[in-house]
């Protein structure tokens, strides 16, 4: 375990260092990050927006912002980790110029969803990571996005709030409304009646 931890803090001093040639306009360092980096965000952005060049694009967008902002990344959290965040906030900003709006439900529609809820989040055995993928490509826009970023990515609902501009209760609901569309999804492939 002690191994391990060195290991860590050599490379995060590492990739600390790294970046801080990058702030000084260091284009090796900065290619290094970029290699190291590149795929690991296309697949990010292939999750939002399926077409490849749109993606690269993204991507592309994604570092020349980060590059140009270093020097509001105050090491918290990994580079990836950072980057990653600019490359959804950009997929999103894509998907909401290409008029794939999100549909903002007014408050007052919204029923508050029970927190047991999403706890109860089960899927068949049988049922394979490439279909529940498949699966969430099928939901509607506004589910399938917070779904995304609920299940995959990872983040809760606060941070959904200010990423795509909804209230907590809004992406409470939408991740409620989606995850029971997928798990019905899920099940009519099961059943057989989805080729």
């Amino acid at each position: 375990m002690c191994n391990q931890s060195k290991t860590e803090t050599k490379i995060s001093t590492f990739q600390i260092h790294i970046v801080e040639k990058c702030k000084q306009n260091d284009r090796q360092a900065q290619m290094q990050l970029y290699n190291q980096y590149c795929n690991g965000m296309l697949i990010v952005a292939l999750r939002f927006v399926k077409d490849t060049m749109e993606a690269e694009d993204i991507v592309q967008e994604a570092f020349i912002k980060a590059f140009s902002k270093l020097e509001q990344y105050k090491a918290e959290v990994s580079f990836g980790a950072w980057l990653k965040r600019i490359v959804i906030n950009r997929c999103i900003d894509v998907l909401k110029s290409k008029r794939q709006r999100l549909i903002e439900l007014e408050e007052h529609h919204l029923n508050v969803v029970d927190a047991d809820y999403e706890n109860e989040w089960l899927v068949d055995d049988a049922i394979t990571i490439d279909e529940v993928k498949a699966a969430i490509e099928r939901l509607p826009e506004k589910y399938k996005i917070v779904v995304m970023l609920y299940l995959i990515e990872g983040y809760d609902h606060q941070e959904i709030s200010e990423v795509l501009n909804i209230t907590e209760v809004a992406s409470r609901t939408q991740l409620s409304r989606g995850k029971q569309k997928l798990q019905n999804e899920l099940k009519l492939e099961k059943n057989g009646t989805r080729s």
